[in-house]
């Protein structure tokens, strides 16, 4: 839970605008799912968008998760996407999440920035567990 820095990404469509200070959060919610904002920069301003996330299985790892940004009067439709935390440091400082058809991918860490060892490692975990990594963008802050 808290505030999560996004170090890098695979580009994708729905961040297409951001250009910088990418920071989501995270926060639990009574039923057991989380609430989700993502916030960024772009060229105008900053936007964001709001979301819902759950466990893919409610007796299963809380690693693999189903995310929905949908509006909340289309929740009847199954628009869920697959996320699963693959490498998640002993201090919760760090994290890769990405989806398991290795489409989407995401480096963050609870500060805006990060030593280059440690960025090194978290592209290796991605990297040993099959992404892509030449595809990573690194994400700018002020």
């Amino acid at each position: 839970m808290g505030r999560w820095y996004e170090l890098g990404r695979y580009p994708n469509r729905f961040q297409k605008k951001c250009t910088g200070d990418v920071v989501v959060y995270y926060a639990s919610r009574p039923d057991g799912r989380i609430d989700v904002r993502n916030t960024c920069r772009t060229a105008t301003g900053a936007i964001e968008a709001l979301g819902v996330a759950r466990r893919a299985d409610p007796r299963g790892p809380a690693s693999v998760l189903e995310v929905r940004f949908a509006p909340a009067f289309l929740s009847f439709l199954p628009v869920w996407g697959d996320y699963w935390v693959l490498d998640l440091d002993h201090d919760y400082r760090t994290a890769v999440v990405g989806t398991p058809d290795r489409d989407y991918l995401w480096i963050l860490s609870r500060a805006p920035h990060a030593d280059a060892a440690t960025y090194a490692r978290l592209v290796e975990s991605a990297r040993a567990q099959g992404y892509d990594v030449t595809r990573i963008v690194r994400t700018p802050h002020q």
